[in-house]
């Protein structure tokens, strides 16, 4: 009775999300994101990338209960031993357990991701908006100031920055960051050259609201979609450069372990002892790939002009 009840009661709420004529505003934005979820649903490598992405937050957020050795304790005795049931992935140059390294390592990486996208995202919103929607000088300062940094590849610029800044994982981040933001501001500035001059814009406009008003009001929240397409495609990007930066010396500092600086210290070994290297390459491979899938789900689901 209890389960035809409960089935009973999910049939109803089904029925109220998919309604064609919603009764409040809270109705109809539940409804497209439920049918936005029905058809990311139908994407089984979006879902595959979104599994491999609630992992590493899993992963990142469990990392003291799932490893039950310390990622820093050093043990010479135990140097460069292969996978066993002591030590899964196996250990490595100076008798660390690669598996602890790695489930810590995960948190690294997430806080690299995280702290990236809270900076850039909102950047290169701002810039490309103002400029998309004021124009004129507006608009040639702040994208001739985007053609500079994007005239240099990432990596490059990371260097550049990372180099002046000294190393360390939080300068790492901060390189990323100053080198991340131009593509999102030129979507948003693309998006906004399409809206600005819209009838409801111009409605808005004739009843008094000003520049800021329409920009954080309205344009921003109509490019929201393409932004977030954007940076979820845009984090593996970030992982390889961060991953990067690290394998150089110039992200993460010993003995933090953070996967592009496990890799540099294991690639000595990688013709004998091939785990060292090889495992925190596969780490990073698999959460690129994870996000990658995961934004082209996203992109078929957000993306107005896909429909």
């Amino acid at each position: 009775m209890a389960s035809e009840t409960n089935r009973i009661d999910g049939e109803g709420l089904r029925a109220w999300l998919l309604a064609e004529t919603p009764r409040s505003r809270a109705q109809s934005r539940l409804g497209q994101a439920y049918v936005r979820w029905l058809h990311f649903l139908r994407n089984p490598l979006a879902m595959v990338g979104l599994v491999i992405v609630l992992a590493l937050v899993v992963v990142a957020a469990l990392a003291p209960w799932l490893a039950d050795q310390s990622p820093y304790a050093q043990d010479l005795a135990r140097r460069l031993q292969a996978p066993s049931p002591a030590h899964w992935f196996g250990t490595d140059e100076l008798g660390r357990d690669i598996y602890s390294r790695l489930v810590h390592g995960a948190s690294i990486t997430l806080m690299i991701v995280g702290l990236v996208v809270i900076i850039v995202g909102p950047v290169g919103l701002m810039v490309g908006t103002v400029a998309g929607y004021l124009g004129g000088w507006f608009d040639t300062v702040l994208m001739r100031v985007t053609d500079v940094f994007l005239a240099f590849p990432r990596l490059i610029l990371a260097l550049a920055f990372v180099a002046a800044l000294g190393p360390g994982i939080e300068n790492a981040i901060i390189a990323i960051a100053i080198t991340a933001w131009p593509p999102y501001a030129r979507i948003a500035r693309a998006e906004t050259l399409t809206i600005r001059n819209s009838d409801f814009i111009s409605a808005i406009r004739l009843q008094g609201a000003g520049p800021l008003r329409i920009i954080l009001g309205h344009v921003i929240p109509l490019c929201m979609s393409s932004l977030i397409i954007r940076i979820t495609l845009d984090m593996a990007g970030i992982i390889l450069t961060a991953a990067g930066l690290g394998f150089l010396g110039l992200g993460a500092q010993p003995p933090m372990p953070e996967w592009g600086a496990m890799i540099s210290s294991g690639r000595k070994f990688l013709l004998d002892q091939w785990w060292v290297a090889t495992i925190p390459g596969i780490a990073i491979f698999v959460v690129s790939l994870g996000f990658n899938l995961l934004g082209d789900g996203l992109r078929d689901v957000l993306d107005p002009k896909g429909k």
